[in-house]
Formats: C-alpha cells, structure tokens, sequence
C-alpha cells in the first residue's frame, strides 16, 4: 500500500463546538454518516478531493469532495499516487474494507500498521493496473444497484413525492404550531420482554441470515441501534416500539424507530404508547422528540435508564390541549416526501443516463 499512497493527518483539533455547517465537511471516526462530523469554517487544512480515509477502527470511505479531518478521532487521508476518478476511488475504497475486522479500541487502525499491507488489483495484458476495468466494474454495479432501488421504490410506493394540502399545511406551520410539554412515562411503557437462556456466540450473529433473522439492539450507536440477530425461539420481541440505549460510551441515550419485530440483546430496551395504536409516522416523530429531549442529558457516566428518562418532558404538537396526532401524521409524511423525492428524481436520471449508454453501443 505504501508503493500506492501518500498518507497525512489533520493539523487542528476540531471540536463539535466547531461544527457551524458552514465551510467544508469535517471527517472524524465512525460509519454514522459516513463519518461525517458535519461542516466548519474554522481554519484547518483542507484535504484533497478524491482521496480516501481510514480511522481508527478501520472503516473506510472515498471521498469526492474536500474536506478537513479531526486529529484527536484517530483518522487518516490516503492519497492515491496516480489521477483516479470517483468509479476506481469507490473500487480501491473496497478494497480496504477487511480492515474494520481486525482493528478496533484495543489495537487501532494507523498508517504504520497497514502501509506495508498487500492489496490485490486488477491488471490488464501489460502487467498495469486494470484502471478501465475497475471504471466499467463499478459502472454495471451501479446500474443494477439502480434498476434495484427503482423496482423497491415502485413496490414500497414510494414513488410518489406530490405533498398533498394537509402535508403542506403541515410543513408551513411547524414553526409556529402549538406545543404542549408532555411527561414519558404518561404516555409510553416500557416492554418487557423475557429472553430464554442463550450464549451469544452460538445464539447471535452480526449478520441477518435465515435462522438468525430477528434484529436485537444492544449499546450500538448507528445502524438502528442493532447489532446483532438473533432467533424468536429464544429472545422474545415486539414491534412498532422505540428502542432507548441506556449505556455505551457512545450510544447512551440514542433513540431510534424500530416498527419491525425487534428483540434486546442487553444494554438497551424497548418503549411503546401505552394506549395509542401508533403508525410508522407517528412512531418516527416521537422517536424523534425523545432523542432531542434526552440524547444531551445521559451518558456513559450517567446511564438512560427507563428510571431516569420516563420522568423527563417531551413536546408534542397539540390541538385543544391534546396530542395533535394527524398533524405528527402529515408532517412525518411530507418529510418523507421530501427525502425520497431527491432519490426517485436521481434513479430516474441514472436509468436514463444508463439506457442512453446501452443504446449508444448497440
């Protein structure tokens, strides 16, 4: 790897209390948003587009675009010693992607660790490094990545990104609406599920598959809160409930939807409305009025245990003095819209950019 990259490091500690969405994206550790801290104006260096990073833990990801990195996460930027574009970047990123398997807090990722490491790539009939095959490789993957998310689209209807009036409304009148502060425990209860006795080497596995297909949350910051699966032979589950993960260096006090049937390895637990049969828009919006209220009060030091957090306030929409549920119904509806339009309007454009393609080497 050292005969194909250059590798360097941030030169400023940048903080959260730098993250100002202002300037250039700020890369730190971890997969939650691709490792995205968020965006800052503070001075630092700037980093090459069309380069990769690595962290601490041996997650990887190309970068398209500038950026500038923490130093205190542990991260790095690899430079490639030849001009690569964003296909082949995505390609050699791929590569790397073993590394998350054998680094970790006890034995962190670094340049020194992995400079000497072999890779292997694609060569063409001269003996160089295959760059047009890894451009083709990724351009079909892509398509039929594509064609994939336009059949899901089509079958989830999620096609359809028009907001209705009532979505409108809702969108219009968020800021100014009426709110009323309501106490956790008044309104949900936390499910008690009662688990058969199992050994977490042989009853959970970190990938779904056919025996293991039930998902468990445990202290998983990302990824829904699951971090393993598990059978309904042995861990018990319910659905449509929210998941509180009440330890974690990381992940105390995350809150995250979770509609699907969903079980708890340990480390966290499952809340529902207590007397309100609630919808998927419903759920996402007190999932979300929780985690505001509570992500900032717990942490490592000071777990979110069901004790602590059903005794705190959240707020919700109201109409009359009441829960103003319809409203939670329309606004969650037309965000959702509005997300899904910018991905139904980008898989068009690629089906077509792809068909053109096609046709024009027929």
């Amino acid at each position: 790897m050292g005969d194909l990259f250059d590798s360097s490091n941030g030169n400023f500690d940048i903080q959260k209390s730098h993250i100002n969405d202002k300037g250039y994206f700020v890369v730190t550790a971890g997969e939650t948003n691709n490792g995205i801290l968020g965006k800052s104006d503070i001075e630092a260096r700037i980093f090459e587009a069309n380069t990769i990073t690595i962290d601490m833990f041996g997650f990887v990801f190309f970068r398209q675009f500038e950026y500038k990195m923490v130093t205190h996460a542990r991260v790095f930027s690899l430079k490639p010693k030849f001009k690569t574009t964003h296909k082949q970047g995505l390609f050699l990123a791929s590569l790397f992607k073993h590394l998350k398997t054998k680094f970790g807090y006890d034995n962190m990722c670094s340049w020194a660790k992995i400079k000497d490491d072999k890779i292997q790539l694609p060569i063409n009939k001269d003996g160089d490094i295959d760059f047009e095959f890894m451009e083709s490789f990724v351009a079909e993957l892509e398509a039929e990545r594509v064609a994939e998310l336009e059949v899901y689209l089509a079958a989830a209807s999620l096609k359809d990104y028009e907001l209705t009036a009532a979505e409108l409304s809702a969108l219009s009148k968020f800021e100014n609406y009426n709110w009323g502060e309501f106490r956790i425990a008044d309104y949900f209860k936390k499910v008690n599920l009662k688990n058969a006795k199992f050994d977490k080497r042989s009853d959970t596995n970190s990938e779904k598959t056919e025996k293991y297909n039930l998902p468990l949350v445990n202290a998983k910051h990302g990824d829904n809160g699951i971090m393993f699966y598990g059978s309904s032979d042995i861990f018990d589950f319910t659905e449509m409930s929210i998941c509180i993960v009440q330890n974690g260096a990381v992940a105390t006090g995350d809150v995250y939807p979770q509609p699907q049937k969903t079980g708890v390895l340990w480390d966290a637990y499952l809340i529902k409305w207590a007397n309100i049969e609630s919808n998927n828009e419903i759920l996402f919006y007190a999932t979300t009025a929780i985690h505001k209220t509570i992500k900032q009060k717990f942490s490592y030091d000071f777990k979110a245990t069901w004790e602590r957090v059903k005794k705190e306030k959240i707020y919700l929409p109201t109409n009359n003095g009441d829960i103003d549920f319809e409203f939670m119904n329309n606004f969650i509806k037309a965000i959702k819209k509005l997300v899904i339009k910018d991905v139904v309007l980008y898989t068009d454009n690629k089906i077509k950019a792809t068909k053109s393609i096609v046709s024009s080497n027929q």
